[in-house]
């Protein structure tokens, strides 16, 4: 099998591509991204804006699955609207459009976002809970959904998005991220850093490990048949912040680490007021969630 990565330099994108090095069943990776990275050997890099045609075609030549991770994300996006709609409509559109050309239903596995869903969340959310994003970043991101299940629904690609949740975690992650003091918390207490977050001890919130997320876009990689649903949430762990202090201290017992909880309101209400969360479709389908907030800890670190 031959995958293809476009965002292969980013944190997801660099572990999945570890994954796939060891991976016996890959016969040839292809690793795009638009600014240089490391990579592991035997890999085919292609270093380039994939909105450029040329780019394009060459990251993807006669590639089997497409995992697609490059966007502009959250803050960014509503920053700069425009760099955000190049990427995350424009050249990702294009991208599908220049795999729909060649005919050959190729597997595309899309990296969308929780963002996609209407606020207030219900309680539980499930795959029928409605989508209505107000962020520009969420919204870009469920015009791909739509783009890409419509070119499934009619055989041009064999496309799936995946919703992941909180992504951990992220050494030096950028300050500039809203959600970066989630990323930060697992490395303070490791290194014995104080650490105070602007969340409640019982703020809710939904994670997965770097490990578990890399595992589940390469489990949809290989699955042979995907349904009719062809958009999902992945499974996570729905934890308090107080939870996920207790696994750290539990992990790291010697750290002089102080941890404070300063709630600010609003960023409660974005990262800590998160209901239970119900996964039917990914759970039928064999995608996996960390069994426990420990186990969250140790894959989130390896």
């Amino acid at each position: 099998m031959h995958v293809s990565i476009i965002g292969a330099g980013g944190f997801v994108g660099q572990r999945i591509m570890r994954f796939l090095a060891g991976d016996p069943a890959v016969s040839k990776l292809t690793l795009s991204d638009a600014a240089p990275f490391e990579a592991v050997a035997g890999a085919t890099v292609v270093t380039g804006d994939f909105g450029d045609s040329l780019v394009r075609e060459r990251a993807t030549e006669r590639a089997d699955a497409v995992i697609v991770l490059a966007a502009i994300l959250g803050g960014g996006a509503e920053t700069d609207y425009p760099l955000a709609r190049r990427v995350n409509v424009d050249a990702t559109l294009d991208l599908f459009e220049h795999l729909r050309i060649q005919n050959r239903a190729t597997r595309v596995v899309f990296a969308s976002t929780i963002a996609v869903f209407a606020k207030p969340l219900p309680d539980p959310v499930t795959d029928a809970t409605p989508t209505g994003p107000t962020m520009v970043y969420g919204a870009q991101k469920l015009m791909m959904e739509v783009a890409l299940a419509n070119f499934s629904a009619k055989g041009w690609l064999d496309g799936v998005s995946l919703r992941p949740s909180g992504v951990m975690a992220r050494d030096g992650a950028d300050a500039a991220l809203r959600t970066a003091f989630m990323s930060r918390l697992f490395w303070c207490v490791k290194r014995g850093e104080d650490i105070t977050l602007p969340v409640a001890e019982d703020s809710r919130t939904w994670l997965t490990s770097i490990d578990t997320v890399a595992r589940n876009f390469i489990h949809a990689v290989k699955l042979p048949e995907i349904g009719d649903n062809r958009a999902f949430t992945l499974p996570a762990l729905s934890l308090t912040f107080g939870e996920l202090v207790a696994a750290l201290r539990r992990k790291f017992p010697d750290s002089p680490s102080q941890v404070v909880f300063a709630p600010d309101a609003e960023l409660v209400s974005l990262f800590g007021s998160y209901p239970h969360l119900e996964t039917e479709t990914a759970d039928r389908l064999g995608f996996i969630r960390d069994a426990s907030a420990d186990e969250l800890v140790r894959n989130a670190l390896n």
